[in-house]
């Protein structure tokens, strides 16, 4: 009986410990964790997945942008720890989604890639005029089209002259008296023979005693008819001219140089060059002479190039595009970056420089100086040094992550929070210092009432408009002869039309153009011509911005799929998104910036 009430009690002290012990490892601590009015507690607290082009878009897990379709990046939260405040963090795995790549900044020759456009043009040396050597009515005319080839001797016309008629008679007259007026007999030779007549034709006259009424013309050249001046039934004077002709055995090229590259020709350069009708080989000459008088509408100056023609496979009025390789001549190595690193906004220039600290890699925007531009690189003046390391793709996609952390970016240099479209960029217009205010209205009526402005640009912008609705339609062909027309009439603008600030500005963009159309002029299929249209839209955009001369609204569009997934942009006139990088594989892809 004791035995049973021991293991009873026991029994109660044992379960009093065990619920005791139960209790306090379920007790409530005294502490209460509040979350902070910026945080809200998720089961992924440490990365969060965001679009590099709708950076509103928030996800806890990885996927695609419910707006735009691109794939979505991390996007890393516990940025309070960065060494540099105003840098981005991202992590090996953003980069690599986001298509980051880095290279090291270096110095080295400075070598500028110039591209060129021009045509093949006959040597002007080996032009000729036929002429006649006497006046009459043309009778017969042998040579009846521009392009025929000409051999010298050969019978090119026929003439009636009153002139030669009396002439022939005085020969005659004279041939009767030789034996008494020998100097006579002469005079009348040497009169024909100065109006041409061979001795054949004179002595045939003496022979048949019978003046000609229609008068054989013979060729003094041999060469291709460029220009026909005479017709038949015309009267042509003494020294007028039948047509031009020229040799096309030896021929020039002439390549328009920008004023702002002349300092990089000279002559005895090396010129590799090609032309349509051959689109596998490429051909070199030597730069043998330079305008020294620039052109002062197209503000060129022409380059020549003497090339051989012997087996006439150049033809006059061949476009060409050349490219040329000259060196800066500085005192010291140049620094030198390519072109996908800078990101430029017409008033500054920024690149992204990448540093590791103890919380992973970072992105610092910084500003540059930009000084030549050498092709596809541009040379640093000032903002970056040797050795650094800095971002060349996917520079966007780190401004787009700088602007959604508040970070300075591109379009926030400043930093702070992200504009997402409900205010004018941050910025109210009476929060914008009054001199800077005027500065802008005065620059802005200034260029904005400049009539001849807005005349010759418009066409401009009609021709690129009707290029961008071709890459729609994806007619390869059409867009190619729209582009094609877009350079004529880029040369064809009248460059008195811009005056002052102007005048500089418009230089800028004319050259931008003109190199980016080079590249259009090249392609061969579609998605070249499409890539060469990312460069001419950007700088479209810059030159509406500028000279804004269209009256009526235009909108700036844009694909983040376009340019390998780099984001690309482009003008229009309606809202609508039609894509031209895509054509109707993804037609409506793209937003509305």
């Amino acid at each position: 009986m004791k035995k049973l009430i021991r293991n009873k009690w026991l029994s109660i002290v044992l379960t009093l410990i065990l619920g005791g012990l139960i209790g306090w490892l379920i007790k409530p601590s005294n502490q209460t964790i509040i979350p902070s009015d910026n945080q809200t507690i998720k089961p992924s607290d440490h990365l969060n997945w965001t679009c590099s082009m709708h950076p509103q878009i928030r996800k806890t897990e990885s996927g695609d942008c419910p707006i735009c379709g691109m794939d979505l990046i991390p996007l890393s939260l516990d940025e309070s720890v960065d060494e540099n405040p105003e840098a981005i963090r991202m992590s090996p795995t953003a980069m690599q989604l986001a298509n980051v790549q880095t290279a090291m900044v270096q110095s080295g020759d400075a070598i500028k890639v110039l591209k060129l456009t021009g045509k093949i043009t006959p040597d002007e040396r080996a032009v000729y005029s036929q002429t006649s050597h006497i006046s009459g009515r043309i009778e017969q005319l042998n040579i009846n089209y521009t392009g025929e080839t000409v051999r010298k001797g050969e019978v090119i016309a026929t003439l009636y002259s009153p002139e030669l008629v009396t002439a022939q008679e005085e020969l005659l007259i004279a041939v009767l008296n030789k034996e008494t007026q020998p100097e006579l007999l002469r005079a009348a030779k040497e009169k024909l023979r100065n109006w041409k007549l061979t001795e054949d034709q004179i002595n045939q006259l003496i022979k048949t005693a019978k003046p000609m009424d229609d008068f054989p013309v013979l060729s003094d050249l041999n060469g291709v008819v460029i220009t026909k001046v005479a017709n038949r039934g015309d009267y042509i004077k003494e020294g007028g001219s039948f047509f031009e002709v020229a040799n096309l055995s030896n021929l020039w090229v002439l390549l328009d140089v920008h004023e702002s590259d002349l300092a990089w020709v000279k002559i005895g350069d090396q010129v590799k060059f090609k032309v349509k009708a051959f689109p596998t080989e490429s051909f070199m000459g030597i730069i043998s002479f330079i305008d020294p008088i620039i052109n002062p509408k197209t503000r060129v100056a022409q380059a020549r190039i003497e090339i051989d023609n012997s087996k006439q496979r150049f033809k006059p009025e061949m476009l060409v595009t050349a490219s040329i390789e000259s060196e800066l001549q500085t005192d010291e190595n140049a620094i030198v970056v390519p072109k996908s690193a800078v990101m430029w906004t017409g008033e500054r220039s920024v690149v992204y420089v990448k540093t590791s600290a103890v919380n992973g890699l970072h992105f610092a925007m910084r500003g540059v100086e930009l000084g030549a531009s050498l092709g596809d690189t541009y040379i640093i003046n000032s903002g970056l040094i040797e050795g650094e390391e800095i971002a060349v793709n996917g520079t966007f996609s780190i401004d787009a992550a700088a602007q959604l952390a508040g970070k300075p970016s591109m379009m926030n240099p400043e930093g702070g929070q992200m504009n997402m479209g409900h205010n004018h960029g941050g910025m109210k217009m009476d929060e914008i210092p009054k001199e800077q205010e005027n500065q802008m209205k005065m620059s802005s009526e200034k260029i904005e009432n400049n009539e001849k402005v807005k005349k010759a640009l418009v066409p401009f912008f009609e021709s690129y408009f009707e290029l961008k609705s071709h890459l729609i339609a994806d007619d390869f062909q059409a867009a190619y002869e729209s582009a094609k027309a877009s350079n004529e009439l880029l040369n064809q603008i009248d460059m008195d039309a811009f005056t002052g600030a102007g005048h500089q500005e418009w230089m800028n963009y004319s050259k931008e153009l003109k190199s980016s159309f080079l590249e259009a002029n090249e392609a061969n299929e579609i998605e070249q011509l499409r890539r060469a249209f990312i460069p001419i839209s950007n700088t479209m955009i810059q030159l509406n911005k500028a000279f804004r001369p269209l009256k009526d609204t235009v909108y700036i569009q844009h694909c983040p799929m376009a340019n390998k997934n780099n984001g690309a942009d482009w003008l229009s006139k309606e809202k609508e998104i039609k894509n031209p990088y895509f054509g109707s594989s993804m037609l409506n892809c793209g937003e509305l910036k």
